[in-house]
């Protein structure tokens, strides 16, 4: 059972994540960061909820929509913050950009634009995992869209007929781009998929942070004790398009609104007042997530980009 400190560490992951989003979009408009990017406003309990349910030292996969699961996992934010602006301070030093992020010293594999790519390495961490008997599990991050690729039917099935130590976590935000999961599948449930390969397959409210993590850390717990890999369909939402050229003309101004009145860090708010937790507590923690998202920001204008040069010799074909 969570304690209330543990549930205040989630209050603050998912805040930060909001609010390193909403800069970095606000960066964007004014000119400080380039090409294109994901946004994962409203998708923060998935994120905050599955990580929590890990050891530090296990390992995820993550997606072109990965900021929240590398933030949640631990990452340095002013890292980040520098790697959107493509300085020499960021992750990839500037020259992987928004969709591929990676931190391997936190267990965050990386981050790819390909739909679907993520799921095989995570099924090969997990083979890796298993054959060095480390104890350790991977957990894969990917949308619904990818569900529909042969990279998920391929490695789902061997992670299956292996007992791999993997979660397959599908962040369900009902669009793919712009198609919807109705269009998509023939079925009501992504999570009913589970069956074909003889795992369990569980769906949770991926607006509810304390749903995702119960249902996660039973996926880790089976994972960890040789009972292989269990698919989870995370309802969620994202409030934002699908990308910064998405016009959102898909979806009516309706149905965004109700979403947004199930915001996962406005109901975990309600749900910890409701405990007892003083409204200055939760205040405090806003803003030192403000605090540390400026320092970002600050840290990110103030670093460096690489020279031509440099950036030259890091690149392996022409």
């Amino acid at each position: 059972m969570l304690t209330q400190e543990e549930k205040l560490r989630m209050f603050y992951s998912m805040y930060l994540i909001r609010r390193f989003e909403e800069s970095a979009e606000e960066l964007y408009m004014a000119g400080k960061i380039w090409g294109t990017f994901h946004l994962y406003i409203g998708e923060e309990a998935v994120a905050v909820g599955a990580c929590s349910a890990l050891h530090p030292d296990d390992y995820i996969t993550s997606t072109h929509r990965g900021h929240g699961h590398c933030l949640a996992k631990g990452a340095d934010v002013k890292r980040m913050m520098a790697e959107l602006m493509g300085k020499r301070t960021g992750y990839c030093l500037g020259l992987g950009g928004s969709m591929h992020i990676a931190d391997v010293e936190k267990g965050n594999l990386g981050a790819t634009g390909i739909v679907g790519s993520g799921i095989p390495i995570a099924v090969g961490a997990a083979l890796g995992c298993k054959m060095q008997k480390n104890g350790k599990v991977v957990l894969c991050f990917f949308g619904d869209g990818a569900m529909n690729t042969g990279a998920f039917h391929e490695a789902v099935n061997l992670a299956a007929v292996l007992k791999l130590p993997v979660i397959f976590l599908c962040e369900n935000n009902f669009y793919a781009m712009s198609f919807s999961v109705k269009k998509a599948f023939g079925i009501q449930d992504i999570a009913e998929r589970a069956a074909g390969y003889g795992m369990p397959g569980v769906i949770v409210d991926g607006m509810d942070v304390l749903a995702v993590y119960e249902g996660v850390s039973e996926a880790v717990r089976r994972a960890r004790n040789n009972g292989g890999p269990t698919l989870i369909e995370a309802k969620t939402y994202r409030f934002k398009g699908h990308s910064k050229s998405d016009k959102n003309v898909y979806r009516t101004k309706e149905e965004i609104k109700m979403w947004m009145e199930r915001c996962p860090i406005k109901r975990l708010e309600n749900h910890l007042l409701q405990e007892g937790i003083e409204a200055k507590v939760l205040d405090a923690l806003k803003e030192k997530a403000e605090q540390e998202i400026q320092e970002a920001v600050r840290f990110g204008m103030e670093s460096e980009e690489l020279t031509l040069e440099e950036a030259r010799r890091l690149v392996y074909a022409d």
